[in-house]
């Protein structure tokens, strides 16, 4: 299981500040207390500061570095911000993630020189030059380029993180059903590929979001989901992707079940 911290993004509203005011101990509190959480990527995306997001995409690269070592999850829709991102990122000898490249011809032909530079992780969306797609077949077909296009540019398939794209069940009621099937296609037929999501789609226009979260994250590790982008300061969260693990014989004795009960997770 791979968790990406989702916090330090500069669309949400207390972080925005902290990005404008280069408030850098609150962008380090924030990715100090993910990796405490359990995060195994930080999630850095600035893409709303439509100008100078190269420079402070650096800057903060910089500032988590300096008082974290975790591999980061670079996220942008500009391929100029991730250089720079992954450029500013190089020197801690992790191995980092580029979020995202897509099947769209130019996209992809912007983002896969960065992947084969960096040697990075990449999560790789299920879009194409059609846009995003309506139903499971759509998603498979999308697939079965992307993995094909990566493989042959030389990426190999354990470094692939596929994104089903979620989307609202409150728009249409099997949207759901749509990333559950996509992603058992995914694990029967490549099993070295990673399958990702981030869930907030999921329960988009609903109440009680954050239950409607946490029960489709465990509908999703059941067909085979084996990284989300979330935030790992949600205790409820966190403590439903724990006992997942034990109950679906992916935690040896339940060994992190044990130790996030012990830590206190679960009072």
């Amino acid at each position: 299981m791979l968790i990406v911290g989702e916090l330090i993004n500069s669309s949400r509203k207390v972080v925005k500040p902290a990005i404008e005011k280069k408030d850098a101990k609150f962008i380090q509190d924030l990715a100090v207390n993910q990796i405490n959480a359990g995060a195994h990527y930080v999630d850095v995306n600035c893409g709303t500061q439509v100008f100078g997001e190269e420079e402070t995409m650096i800057w903060l690269v910089n500032s988590i570095q300096e008082i974290c070592d975790a591999p980061l999850c670079i996220d942008s829709p500009s391929e100029k911000a991730i250089a720079a991102g992954l450029e500013a990122a190089k020197g801690n000898g992790k191995q980092q993630m580029i979020n995202s490249i897509t099947a769209e011809k130019d996209r992809y032909n912007a983002i896969l020189p960065l992947v084969q530079q960096y040697q990075a992780k990449v999560v790789s969306l299920c879009m194409d030059d059609n846009g995003m797609p309506a139903t499971k077949e759509d998603r498979v077909r999308i697939i079965d380029k992307l993995i094909n296009d990566l493989t042959k540019d030389g990426v190999e398939e354990d470094q692939i993180y596929l994104d089903p794209l979620v989307k609202p069940v409150s728009t249409a009621d099997k949207y759901g059903i749509d990333v559950l099937e996509t992603v058992r296609y995914i694990r029967d037929n490549y099993p070295k590929v990673h399958a990702i999501c981030g869930l907030s789609n999921i329960s988009f226009g609903l109440p009680m979001r954050k239950l409607l979260n946490r029960l489709f994250m465990v509908q999703s590790m059941v067909a085979g989901m084996d990284s989300y982008i979330l935030d790992p300061l949600d205790k409820d969260m966190m403590g439903a992707i724990f006992a997942s693990q034990a109950l679906l014989g992916q935690d040896e004795f339940c060994m992190n079940y044990l130790t996030a009960f012990r830590q206190g997770l679960y009072k």
